[in-house]
């Protein structure tokens, strides 16, 4: 009778352990199917061709298709709402934005939390944006901007690509650090043409976009909205010299479900990692304005966090509704 005890005491503790070596051992065979990598952005953005250099070196090194998904829409919340919902066994990732963190308190009622919902995976980089205007306006620099600005309220206009886009809500900031009074003329289609023309004379831009015609002279930059200068623009300051504290970027990362097993975020975010590490795929994101940063995961949700409570107090003090 003791022997049969003993056997069943040993069959019983196998199978209370069952349940989680599927976990475990996906865990450790991961991937072993195409790996879907959700964009809610149209493809040829900045962030969805940033993806898809992240995506194409995954594949590389992990044997299985990584695959830019774009579902553009809805403010980029119908991709997270499709990430929100997915299986989180890491074969549906999303790619996260700043203008993840600024909908978030734009849009009160949508079925998912971003920052609760949506596990940090890995940070990808930053994308700085560059203070331009029309040569017309007569300021040499942001100080004389601003003050010219403060002479002249309500008669310089900014263009963004939409309401609660990270070109507005940055230079909502911008306004809201300096009391100048600046109107927003959203668009629809490039900017650049009414800028170039004088019919706007302000705009917040990811200096790739405008690179071109700051050097050509047809823009006059005046500053980065980085925390420091950058490499591409050394002898264009950061907004921060002459406005303290101010700081605003683009970014991008890799977000999941958030039950996600700890397992797959340590191994993607090693991965990643080792992607954004490599010298030729470190030169691909830089011409194209991203920065690449790496962090632990739990670095990244902490600066996620911190984004939606920053902009969340822009987005009071704007008063920015959802279109």
């Amino acid at each position: 009778m003791n022997i049969v005890r003993r056997k069943f005491l040993r069959s019983a503790a196998s199978a209370a352990v069952l349940p989680a070596l599927p976990r475990a051992a996906a865990a450790l065979e991961y991937p072993i199917r195409p790996v879907h990598v959700v964009v809610g952005l149209p493809p040829g953005l900045t962030p969805d061709i940033g993806a898809r250099i992240i995506a194409q070196s995954l594949s590389e090194r992990l044997g299985q298709q990584f695959v830019v998904d774009n579902r553009p829409g809805g403010a980029s919340n119908i991709a997270t709402e499709l990430a929100v919902r997915a299986q989180p066994d890491g074969y549906t990732l999303l790619l996260v934005v700043a203008g993840n963190a600024i909908e978030a308190s734009i849009y009160k009622n949508l079925s998912f939390d971003f920052i609760r919902d949506i596990a940090a995976v890995a940070s990808i980089g930053r994308t700085p944006f560059v203070v331009v205007i029309n040569p017309s306006v007569p300021a040499g620099t942001l100080a004389e901007f601003i003050a010219y600005a403060k002479a002249n309220p309500g008669k310089i206009n900014f263009g963004s690509p939409g309401i609660g886009s990270a070109n507005h809500v940055f230079v909502e900031l911008f306004k809201m650090m300096t009391g100048v009074d600046l109107v927003h003329v959203p668009y629809r289609s490039s900017m650049l043409p009414d800028l170039l023309a004088g019919q706007i004379q302000l705009l917040f831009a990811a200096i790739p976009g405008v690179l071109e015609q700051i050097r050509a002279g047809k823009l006059r930059a005046l500053a980065v909205t980085t925390k420091t200068r950058v490499k591409v623009l050394p002898d264009t300051p950061a907004i921060d010299e002459i406005v303290p504290g101010y700081e605003a970027s683009g970014w991008l990362g890799i977000g999941a479900p958030k039950d996600i097993p700890n397992e797959l975020v340590t191994t993607l975010n090693r991965e990643i990692d080792a992607v954004i590490a490599d010298p030729a795929v470190r030169a691909r994101l830089i011409a194209l304005g991203i920065e690449p940063i790496s962090m632990a995961p739990a670095d990244f949700s902490k600066f996620m966090a911190a984004e939606v409570e920053k902009w969340s107090k822009v987005v009071a003090y704007a008063g920015i509704k959802p279109q």
